[in-house]
């Protein structure tokens, strides 16, 4: 019997933490054996992001989506917009690590790429989690409380961040939560929709 499918939609933004996306992607494909459904995986970049890892070294069923992909998509009335396809496909959007500059632009409304763009077209019936991972001093500064309190009004999820030695050599909170963490309330999160959908 088919397993069905859990689509994921993984967004990576600015922060180094995205080196942890290859590690983040093959700890959730490597469940798929274990469940009665399988993640279906696609993973979303900002320009930034891709500084940090290299996209080529993601499983070959791991499709990424870039800037680039968002305008090389559409030439014409009629064509699929990608912003707007993604949010229909997929069934779940984790943002790991969400970086503070895309934070506020999620707070504020902004959508100048194609991550931003997704997450503002959200249909906000469906799960919505994020990963901060910042510096310590922007972690604590005032604003970013106020945009994380934004997007769990909306009914986002934050995971939130822990405390540790940062690559920068400071000590504090702001780095993203572990994997195994990420990837447990992913599994939850996902457990309780496809329970749902199948009673």
């Amino acid at each position: 019997m088919e397993k069905s499918k859990f689509r994921l939609l993984v967004g990576a933004t600015g922060s180094v933490a995205a080196l942890k996306i290859p590690i983040l992607i093959d700890s959730l494909l490597k469940l798929n054996d274990q469940q009665q459904y399988i993640f279906e995986i696609y993973v979303v970049v900002t320009e930034h992001a891709k500084h940090f890892f290299e996209t080529s070294n993601l499983p070959g069923d791991v499709k990424v989506y870039d800037d680039a992909e968002e305008w090389s998509s559409w030439n014409k009335r009629g064509d699929p917009v990608v912003h707007i396809e993604l949010g229909k496909w997929a069934d779940m959007m984790i943002i790991a690590p969400l970086d503070a500059n895309t934070l506020a632009k999620m707070a504020q409304g902004l959508c100048d790429n194609l991550l931003t763009c997704t997450t503002r077209a959200w249909d906000m019936s469906k799960p919505l989690l994020f990963c901060p991972a910042m510096n310590t001093r922007m972690w604590e500064h005032p604003l970013t409380y106020k945009h994380i309190q934004i997007l769990k009004e909306w009914g986002h999820e934050e995971i939130p961040p822990i405390k540790k030695k940062l690559i920068c050599g400071d000590t504090g909170v702001g780095a993203m939560a572990e994997v195994e963490a990420i990837v447990e309330r992913i599994k939850s999160v996902a457990n309780d929709k496809m329970l749902k959908a199948n009673n």
